[in-house]
């Protein structure tokens, strides 16, 4: 991996600078591969999952990663012109001048997920390429023919010199977070990104993490119900619920609980008549992970809560030979459950009641800062009431998850949800260094501002301007 790097870098500082028109083929490249082999890439994830529908991962890993990656082909020229800034006076009064230079870093590494394995390699990419950089992507062990199948494509659209791909498992996984790259990215488990953080210290390698969290999700009285349950639904078993930004629990107006619990259950039985046959629905991607959810359920009932499973067809769960689960969606939830400590990542919903909205936001501000919050109303006052006095990384108003879709809105998160963004010209920032470029002026400054010794009269009248109120 270290020779991979250092090839790479040595490329990097070979060909400075590289044109625009290189950038734009690279991501070129990377929209015709995913593009050209969507199907194929389909069916090594639904593989790797035990099922997962083909309309899924094109729509959930492949579309948005083209789409990322188009808008970043689209912008690149503007987002990489350095950008002119204020000259400190009177420098600027005598010709000198300051700017910025957006300048690629070099070499990134890329550590993706195993729940999005094609769209959490592809669309970081976006930003890696248009900001000129060279990339070392170490996919999950969890997805092994994913990994397996972008390794071999990846190879075929790039120079091991411009893209490469390193597969193993957790020690591999380990060596690639110690690598000292000029930048890495995360995606994954908050713990997991402790220990890549520590790991990137050691070389100064600065991060960009993406760690998830538990993204509440609000519903105010003045919400349209019927289609807030949908939408909730929806954005709740997508991928099975294994997405960062899924919702992660309810806070619900206490007299709306059973009416909100109902209209979701509706919701979710229109879309999902059955499960353990239907194509559209998605297996927990490995029997540990099953496990892992099956335990927070036997936690939390043990604890006295009341689990309302929607399974409309009534199908047996227990000895199908599969990893998919039904959604359930739990009552009488408490912090002492396991299923309120931790991302659930699963198709498990808890619901919070609360009376005021005032209430509902000091249930989020008393616990760490999530990746993202939805509120679901029409009452203005009270959005912005939401807005205003909570942190997340994003927010959705009146949808769940669809803020990550914008791909001109910066992603990421804040505190232990994540550092750093990626998405956009945020992201091609993130990639870039912000080099400072100040051009002197040829007339002898130090002596006209007073700054050459011996000090005497100019001095002392630039700093009588200088420093007042």
């Amino acid at each position: 991996m270290l020779e991979a790097l250092d090839r790479q870098r040595a490329a990097f500082t070979a060909a400075m600078p590289e044109p625009l028109a290189i950038r734009g083929d690279r991501i070129a490249r990377a929209i015709a591969l995913l593009v050209d082999h969507r199907e194929a890439l389909a069916a090594a994830a639904s593989a790797d999952f035990g099922h997962r529908s083909t309309e899924q991962t094109l729509l959930t890993d492949i579309l948005p990663s083209v789409s990322a990656l188009k808008h970043a082909r689209k912008h690149l020229k503007r987002w990489a012109r350095g950008e002119g800034r204020a000259t400190l006076f009177p420098l600027n009064l005598i010709g000198a001048r300051s700017r910025v230079e957006y300048q690629p870093k070099g070499v990134i590494g890329i550590i993706a997920p195993w729940n999005f394995p094609i769209g959490m390699v592809m669309a970081p990419l976006a930003g890696v390429l248009a900001a000129g950089n060279r990339a070392m992507v170490k996919p999950s062990e969890f997805t092994p023919r994913v990994s397996a199948l972008l390794a071999e494509l990846i190879a075929q659209h790039f120079a091991a010199e411009e893209v490469a791909v390193i597969t193993g498992g957790v020690e591999t996984g380990t060596a690639f977070a110690g690598l000292p790259f000029d930048h890495l990215v995360f995606t994954g488990a908050t713990g997991v990104g402790k220990h890549v953080m520590r790991a990137a210290a050691e070389n100064l390698v600065p991060v960009t993490l993406e760690l998830g969290g538990k993204s509440p999700t609000i519903i105010s009285r003045s919400a349209d119900l019927p289609r807030a349950a949908e939408r909730i639904a929806l954005g709740k078993l997508m991928n099975a619920g294994q997405i960062c930004l899924a919702p992660d629990y309810l806070l619900v107006p206490r007299e709306q609980e059973g009416e909100v619990i109902e209209a979701v259950g509706a919701a979710a039985t229109r879309m999902y008549p059955t499960l353990l046959a239907n194509p559209d629905y998605t297996a927990i991607i490995n029997a540990r992970h099953r496990d892992r959810l099956t335990a927070h359920l036997a936690d939390a009932l043990a604890r006295g809560a009341e689990a309302v499973e929607i399974n409309p067809a009534g199908e047996d769960f227990a000895a199908a030979n599969a990893n998919k689960l039904p959604l359930t969606i739990l009552r009488n939830v408490d912090d002492g459950m396991s299923v309120m400590q931790e991302e659930i990542f699963g198709p498990i919903l808890p619901v919070v009641p609360y009376d005021t909205i005032a209430g509902a936001i000091d249930y989020i501000n008393a616990r760490p800062r999530p990746l993202g919050l939805s509120w679901f109303g029409r009452d203005r006052a009270e959005e912005q009431q939401v807005l205003s006095r909570t942190v997340s990384g994003g927010v959705t108003i009146n949808d769940v998850v669809f803020h990550v879709t914008m791909d001109d809105l910066p992603f990421g998160g804040i505190g232990p949800s994540g550092m750093g963004h990626y998405h956009g010209v945020e992201g091609f920032r993130s990639f870039s260094h912000a080099r400072s470029v100040f051009r002197q002026s040829p007339l002898d400054v130090a002596a006209l501002a007073g700054l050459k010794p011996p000090y005497g009269r100019m001095t002392l009248a630039t700093l009588a301007r200088e420093l007042r109120k």
